[in-house]
């Protein structure tokens, strides 16, 4: 599966360590064959070239990977480890083995009669509506995405990909590491958001966009990419400004890895998350102007760890699996995310009406830095629209009440202002709109 891996192409530097060709391979390799027999292994995946091993040694020994978040606490840590059951935690790989292995093996690092349908990772989801589910990723779905996001972004060999993305979860760990040992780009994983030397493409979350002092640092990109969160549309036009980069959206969840993308080749707009990738199939139901998404193809999951009961619920026996998205496609073809069904999806006054609209709106605003929208309870509305915003200047919550009925229907301005001084995020910068529903 890791084909540049193998044909010695490799080339990985997290921070200031790097290894290459032979080397990797031979470390790799190494690592799959200490591997080889095992069922299950759980990494705890720090931003470390150890950890790029540790699991690219697993994958290619054929073992499933169970990735552990490195900050989190005990409680959550012993529950993925209960619920995964792994033969071993890695926590370090020693990358000087390989010279321990047998000639056959060095450098080698083939997977063990491992098949397509065979699971490669069980990536645990956030755990919002419920305690976290692991969700069972297998080998064909990350060879048929990474092959999909080569086309629709003209990945190549001779890309330089940077990001500083945490190695647990889809996009740094499917998408920024998988994705260059499968490809054969160079991968540059920084400490710190930043240009890499000669990078080319870059995956980053919106939080580390807005965070970006200097757009134009980025410039000599070939293709910026957002994903795992809506981009607010001021910082995509910041880009353009003061780079020149109109910045490519993709939508994707831990079950099903990347569903659409913005293509290099094609139109990039704000708040559009591209059309779906070759082989995928996106559908949005309903006769409401957006309703649930749902996704079907080689990308989806096979299942939830050990829950069946889960598993039934989200994924259909003919291959849809419900995203618990909301959606709707533009006349072009592309989706636009309207934001979650359970905390985005706000009705009031008899109106269904899509949170990331009214944040936007209020992004739009000079003195607003962040902003979440929720609907609270309301015996006369049903719900009532609440805006709980991040300023970076002094503002009264009149004026950005005015603000959003200026530029939306009266209907969808919020009726009620919260101010923070800042918005919980989860660890790949989603706001946690349940923690402020308490």
């Amino acid at each position: 599966m890791l084909t540049a891996l193998r044909r010695g192409e490799a080339r990985v530097q997290v921070s200031d360590v790097a290894l290459e060709g032979d080397d990797l391979a031979g470390a790799v390799g190494a690592v799959a064959a200490r591997l080889h027999g095992a069922r299950r292994v759980a990494v705890v995946a720090t931003p470390t070239l150890e950890t790029v091993v540790a699991i690219a040694g697993a994958v290619e020994a054929g073992v499933t990977v169970v990735t552990i978040n490195p900050q989190a606490g005990e409680t959550e840590r012993a529950y993925v480890l209960k619920d995964s059951a792994p033969d071993l935690v890695l926590d370090e790989v020693d990358l000087t083995a390989r010279s321990a292995l047998p000639p056959e093996v060095d450098g080698a690092g083939g997977p063990s009669g491992a098949g397509a349908e065979a699971p490669a990772l069980v990536i645990y989801t956030s755990g919002t509506t419920g305690p976290p589910k692991g969700a069972v990723i297998p080998r064909r779905a990350i060879a048929a995405n990474i092959d999909a996001l080569a086309d629709a972004w003209a990945w190549s060999p001779d890309d330089v990909l940077g990001h500083a993305l945490p190695l647990f979860h889809v996009h740094g760990l499917v998408l920024g590491t998988l994705g260059p040992l499968r490809i054969g780009s160079a991968l540059r994983h920084v400490a710190r958001f930043a240009p890499v030397p000669g990078g080319t493409l870059y995956f980053a979350v919106p939080t580390m966009w807005s965070r970006v002092p200097a757009p134009e640092a980025f410039a000599s990109a070939r293709l910026l990419v957002s994903g795992s969160a809506a981009l607010p549309v001021p910082v995509f036009d910041r880009f353009v400004a003061q780079a020149g980069q109109r910045v490519a959206e993709r939508y994707g969840l831990t079950e099903t890895l990347i569903n659409t993308a913005a293509r290099a080749d094609g139109d990039r707009r704000p708040g559009v998350v591209g059309a779906p990738l070759r082989g995928v199939e996106v559908r949005v139901t309903g006769a409401e102007e957006f309703g649930p998404v749902e996704v079907r193809g080689p990308n989806v999951f096979t299942g939830y760890l050990g829950n069946p009961a889960a598993t039934a619920v989200a994924l259909a026996p003919d291959g849809w699996f419900a995203t618990g998205d909301l959606g709707v496609f533009e006349p072009d073809g592309q989706l636009r995310i309207v934001g979650r069904q359970s905390t985005d999806l706000i009705k009031s006054g008899g109106y269904k009406i899509g949170a990331g609209e009214i944040e936007n709106a209020l992004l739009a605003h000079p003195a607003v830095a962040e902003a979440a929208v929720i609907g609270v309870p309301d015996d006369d509305l049903g719900q009532r629209i609440v805006a709980v915003v991040v300023t970076r200047d002094t503002v009264e919550a009149a004026d950005l009440i005015d603000h959003v009925a200026s530029t939306l229907a009266p209907h969808k301005r919020p009726r009620e202002v919260r101010f923070a001084t800042s918005l919980p995020r989860n660890p790949m910068g989603k706001v946690q709109k349940k923690l402020l529903l308490t």
